[in-house]
Formats: structure tokens, sequence, C-alpha cells
């Protein structure tokens, strides 16, 4: 996932105060697999399917870069995983899956809160930081929708500096009003 020449989603860093970030994130195309159960249950399944696609898994054999994050969620005992796919390669160019449960996509430009962390994430650590967040955009009075994602940037094999993050859209959200978050300020811890 994450080494030294694998490309991350580009994004835009607004605020910023310990762990905790607003990010404007423009358009990226997508590979996504959805899954039933929970994403403990697939998340190997989930990666194998959609790294099956970047490595040629697809009707012309062509192999697509690694990106990082990978992007996961669960809703309603679903659970989804997404590959950010190369900036370099335009949405119509992207060669079909031959898997038929791989999904491409493009997401919309979005505001979203951001909370990083380190080590492994596992599910109590995961809920945790969902908790700490929901508590921070209460803090701040903002407004987010109900669709938080784990974001993981390392491969399984790294065990030192790892990053995560924990990430929900923000709704109705307004870039000229942060100037009044510079002023208030929080601890993110």
């Amino acid at each position: 996932m994450a080494g030294a020449k694998t490309e991350t989603q580009k994004y835009e860093t607004l605020f910023s105060e310990g762990n905790f970030e607003i990010r404007f994130y423009p358009k990226a195309n997508l590979a996504t697999v959805k899954m039933s159960g929970s994403y403990n249950q697939n998340r190997n399944s989930g990666f194998q399917t959609l790294a099956g696609y970047i490595f040629g898994g697809n009707e012309e054999n062509k192999k697509i870069a690694m990106t990082s994050p990978v992007r996961m969620s669960n809703e309603n005992r679903n659970s989804k995983m997404s590959f950010i796919l190369p900036r370099s390669v335009p949405f119509e160019e992207l060669p079909k899956p031959s898997n038929k449960n791989v999904i491409l996509h493009q997401s919309e430009p979005v505001y979203r809160a951001s909370l990083r962390f380190g080590g492994y994430a596992k599910s109590r650590k995961i809920a945790k930081k969902k908790e700490e967040m929901i508590q921070i955009l209460n803090k701040l009075n903002l407004q987010y929708k109900n669709n938080f994602e784990l974001l993981g940037y390392n491969p399984p094999f790294q065990l030192l500096n790892r990053r995560n993050e924990i990430q929900v859209e923000l709704k109705n959200f307004n870039p000229h009003n942060l100037h009044e978050l510079n002023e208030t300020g929080f601890n993110a811890g």
C-alpha cells in the first residue's frame, strides 16, 4: 500500500489540530467491492478481489499501480472496500474488471473530517476512534453524515509507523467559516 513510490489520494488540508484535520478531496476514480458481513470478516477477501483487478484481472490484462489508502466502511451488516486508482489514468480508459463484483466509479468532490491514529486497526480501536471523532465534531458544531470510513495506508507486514484514519463526510460545510474553527480550537489528544 504506502511505499516510497506509492501514489496517495490527493487532498487539501483546510484545518489541522493534533491528529484531527478537515480536508477537501477532489473527484477520484475508485474500484470498490461490496461484501455482506463485517469488515473484519471480509477484509482479506475484499482486498484479494480488488488486488486481482489491479494486478491484471481485467479485460485488457492490464496492471494498474497500487495506491493508498485503502478505504473501508461498514454499514448495516454490509461492508465495502475501495482502492483509489491512479490519477494518471482517465476514468474512461480504466479497463473493465473481469470480476463482476468489482465496481468502477468516481467519487464526488467532498469535505471530510479525519482523525489519524497508529498501530493496527482492530475493531475495538476503530470504535474508540470513531467515538473520539464524534466528540470532536460535536465540540466544533460540525454536522456530518453517517458514512464513517477507515483508511489504511500501510501493507499488513509493516510493523512500525503505521498510519490509519477514521473519516466522515461533513454536511453543509462552508470552508469560509474556517476562521471560527481556528479561533475556537480544541484539544484532539
